[in-house]
């Protein structure tokens, strides 16, 4: 019996996958089909796939060509796989021609030719034709949010609205559209990032929610609860959506440390200790006349995002501590959360260095992400017996912004809001703030 093995992601099937196993299936006797799961998608850069492996899987099976179907989950496996199923024949299509040739040395390799004009990235870019436009006047932050854009598929940076026309890197200069009227750009556009001050906000947000424009919104979305909650009801009423952009979130090292924790890895967590820091920034405005975020507002969401994801929202007393310099600005504000069972502090700066990393704490052991946590591909679980500790490695591209956009994306095709951000989260993320702003049990160092 000649058994063959081919694999693929198999994302919203169409004649073109058919084809290709028909034909693989034709070359022996015994069809495996590899569907490749949603990690290794992701750490080979294939962030648009539209459907879930266990749907993948389910396509691939209902054609009733497959013998056998298996799950491809790391760098390597296709070895692995022609030994452990003693498979003659390893075949793909034609677009990777030369790439499997170090297959050669296990099993014959062979290249199909794909059907021309069919592709589900192809697919995927006509189902969604999203165009959004960037408002702001924090040059370096617009431009790495349109820079992930070139990523995922079906979304396409048509605009740009700021005041700073000529500090725009060349990437933003050279979009199709470019202004600094925001009315303008509204009617041009299907959605809107937004990265101008958080004061700014709720003006910004609710204009183009009334215009039924789509918003994600650099983090926090609104520096007061009420300001949060309205804007969430105004996106139901005309069908938008709305969501708050904090990158971490998104990221997949930090997906699965909450995962992690819910098996109770580490016991019962006690507590949570977040720390965020930068010394760039020490004047209350920037070389470009941009008023200055400070500490909390430009660290705090990020920090509170571990806490209120891992012990939830409902906390028993808070206390905020504050180094405050004119107009406000914070340069270090320090947050202390007690809850029933746990406590949790933040400490975030701009202008004040710290050693930026999270700590987890719990009954059995802790986990400790080191600096930048925010950013991190990478964290350990440890133990009282240093033997037993343990190192997770995740891939990061584009610090989780990309996989931010596809997630917004997906949103609106979908027509359901899927943040990565609870409404919850948000809404306590802006209600520190706004105590913060009213200087509500606040202490002034």
């Amino acid at each position: 019996m000649t058994k063959v093995i081919t694999y693929g992601t198999y994302d919203m099937i169409h004649y073109g996958h058919v084809r290709l196993l028909e034909r693989a299936k034709e070359l022996g006797d015994y069809l495996i089909v590899g569907v490749t799961s949603d990690d290794f998608d992701k750490s080979r850069g294939k962030i648009n796939v539209n459907q879930s492996l266990t749907e993948r899987i389910d396509a691939v099976k209902s054609l009733n060509i497959a013998d056998e179907i298996i799950v491809e989950e790391y760098e390597g496996q296709k070895i692995d796989d022609i030994r452990r199923y003693d498979v003659d024949i390893f075949t793909v299509g034609d677009d990777w021609k030369g790439h499997f040739d170090y297959l050669k040395e296990y099993c014959q390799v062979v290249y199909l030719d794909r059907t021309k004009g069919i592709s589900s990235s192809q697919i995927r870019s006509n189902e969604r034709n999203l165009e959004i436009g960037i408002v702001g006047e924090y040059v370096s932050i617009m431009d790495k949010f349109a820079r992930e854009c070139e990523f995922v598929n079906g979304i396409m940076v048509s605009a740009i609205c700021t005041k700073n026309k000529s500090s725009l890197t060349n990437r933003l200069a050279n979009v199709q559209f470019v202004t600094s009227d925001y009315e303008e750009l509204l009617d041009k556009v299907d959605a809107i990032y937004l990265a101008v001050h958080p004061e700014l906000h709720d003006t910004y947000i609710k204009k183009a929610l009334n215009k039924r424009k789509h918003v994600i919104c650099e983090t926090p979305i609104s520096i007061s609860k009420n300001g949060c909650k309205e804007l969430y009801e105004i996106a139901k009423e005309n069908g938008c959506i709305l969501m708050e952009a904090i990158k971490t979130a998104y990221a997949l090292a930090f997906e699965r440390l909450l995962l992690l924790l819910k098996t109770g890895i580490i016991g019962e967590v006690i507590s949570v200790d977040a720390t965020c820091t930068s010394l760039r920034k020490k004047t209350l405005f920037d070389s470009n006349g941009n008023k200055q975020w400070g500490s909390l507002y430009e660290w705090g969401s990020f920090a509170m995002l571990p806490v209120f994801a891992i012990l939830g929202t409902d906390y028993k007393s808070k206390h905020i501590q504050t180094k405050l310099l004119e107009d406000d600005y914070d340069l270090f504000t320090k947050v202390d959360f007690i809850y029933e069972n746990a406590v949790a502090s933040i400490k975030v700066g701009a202008g004040v260095k710290s050693e930026s990393d999270l700590i987890i704490s719990g009954t059995e052991g802790y986990v400790y992400v080191p600096a930048p946590w925010w950013k991190t591909d990478y964290f350990e679980i440890r133990f009282e017996n240093f033997q037993d500790n343990k190192k997770c490695f995740y891939q990061l591209d584009g610090e989780g912004i990309r996989y931010m956009i596809l997630n917004f994306v997906k949103s609106i095709t979908n027509e359901k809001e899927n943040s990565y951000v609870s409404r919850d989260i948000s809404m306590e993320i802006s209600s520190i703030l706004n105590d913060f702003r009213e200087k509500k049990n606040i202490t002034i160092i």
